[in-house]
């Protein structure tokens, strides 16, 4: 049992045709109502039931990884309308919707997250991206750097942030006596002049339920790190070793202190794909059976594309050489974690296409609930994390398995809530209000 009382942050990767890649070809997975309604609704009920502090939706810039053969990172779900229409249908889960900050305009996105907030009363989380691709979507022919993206990325949340502020809490003061609906000297213009951006504001309305929405970031490269210690309540990282997760999980929150903000107000969430079974035979043969349904020619173009390496010669039952992996710096992390997949490692080709498959650069665990459960609570107890990010391997019966099987042992071994602590995801979260 729990001894010390600190409780997990969990929330859930919501990829409704589930994150082991090809998985949808499982008979059952309802693949055929994609982009519809009725199963993001349902999958969304399933983890409020549980009490999981949020359901978190990816995006996607082009079709790049629909047109390799992939459906799993795409899911065909914008995430505001999407978040809008789950606002209506759920009562205590948070909703965090991915906008990237190369496309739009901070004062839209502003907009847009707060319109998400205050429809769900209080529950909305902005995920915070940069992006690599897409770019000729939105007329611009060149992909930019890293860097740059980066540094237009701090402006941008910069800007988000002075709009939701532009509101003071008591704002709003109807008055029906005088005709006056606000106090307008609480409403200020935030006029920014900055390399990106100019921007007169202030927001068209009232501050948010929650004071801020709640912004998560994920990245864990040099500029990620920079930018989500400086903005993020929450980190989701990809770490697939516990010592490495610890060291990193330090590093983040001495540089979070280091920045004057309160590190035990930025959750760090590793992602985690838990293939369960009743029996370590059942999980072992659920694993073979979505590990069949891997399409390996798609796999090698994706996986060529993610490291930049021309893979078309290579046998499956091959290791890619050594020599092939340059350094890449503006690829990231997830380019290193391959890097020792292959080289360090030893896997072969068709190793690393059902690696990544599975696990995208995650933990994976493949056993009984209560062999997940001791992993997940040894890697909370080791200082590894703040909980976890769940990624269901397949849907809908993978993320039923985890809410129904995995979930409940949590609660029942202390380090999980049984029950909603507050109305805002920010309550449930344990985060304050900032002030405006």
């Amino acid at each position: 049992m729990n001894e010390t009382g600190q409780k997990m942050v969990l929330t859930t990767f919501m990829l409704p045709a589930g994150y082991h890649k090809d998985s949808w070809r499982k008979q059952g997975s309802r693949v055929e109502e994609l982009p519809g309604p009725d199963f993001v609704r349902d999958l969304t009920l399933k983890a409020e039931e549980a009490k999981l502090h949020a359901v978190f939706f990816g995006d996607m810039a082009n079709a790049n990884a629909v047109l390799e053969g992939d459906i799993k990172m795409n899911g065909f779900y914008e995430p505001v309308t999407t978040l809008s229409s789950l606002a209506a249908v759920t009562k205590d889960i948070g909703l965090i919707g991915t906008i990237s900050t190369s496309f739009e305009s901070p004062y839209t996105v502003a907009r847009l997250i707060a319109g998400v907030d205050h429809m769900s009363k209080g529950r909305a989380g902005w995920n915070v991206v940069t992006s690599g691709s897409g770019f000729q979507n939105y007329g611009v022919e060149t992909t930019p750097s890293p860097a740059e993206r980066y540094a237009r990325a701090t402006e941008f949340v910069s800007v988000v942030q002075q709009l939701w502020d532009s509101w003071a809490d008591d704002a709003v003061i109807v008055n029906r006596k005088n005709g006056a609906y606000t106090d307008n000297s609480r409403i200020r213009k935030i006029n920014h002049r900055g390399e990106y951006f100019n921007i007169e504001g202030p927001m068209p309305g009232p501050r948010s339920p929650q004071g801020r929405p709640v912004i998560v970031q994920a990245g864990s490269s040099a500029q990620g790190v920079e930018l989500g210690s400086s903005i993020a309540d929450g980190i989701y990282t990809a770490q697939p070793r516990k010592e490495p997760s610890v060291e990193f999980y330090a590093k983040m929150k001495d540089l979070i202190r280091s920045k004057g903000r309160n590190p035990d107000h930025t959750k760090i969430l590793p992602g985690i794909v838990p293939i369960l079974g009743s029996t370590v035979k059942e999980a072992e043969e659920l694993s073979e059976e979505l590990k069949s349904y891997v399409h390996l020619e798609h796999g090698r173009a994706q996986l060529g594309r993610s490291v930049e390496l021309d893979l078309t010669e290579l046998d499956f039952d091959e290791r890619i050489p050594s020599s092939m992996f340059v350094d890449k710096p503006h690829l990231g992390s997830r380019y290193l974690l391959y890097k020792y997949k292959a080289v360090d490692q030893g896997l072969t080709l068709r190793e690393m296409i059902i690696d990544a498959a599975r696990s995208t650069g995650h933990q994976s665990v493949v056993g009984t609930p209560e062999m997940v459960a001791d992993v997940m609570i040894d890697w909370f107890e080791a200082g590894a994390c703040d909980g976890f990010n769940l990624n269901a391997p397949y849907n809908p019966g993978g993320f039923d398995q985890m809410c129904t099987m995995l979930v409940p042992l949590l609660q029942e071994r202390g380090y999980f809530r049984d029950k909603y602590e507050g109305t805002t995801l920010r309550e449930n979260l344990g985060l304050p209000i900032p002030p405006a």
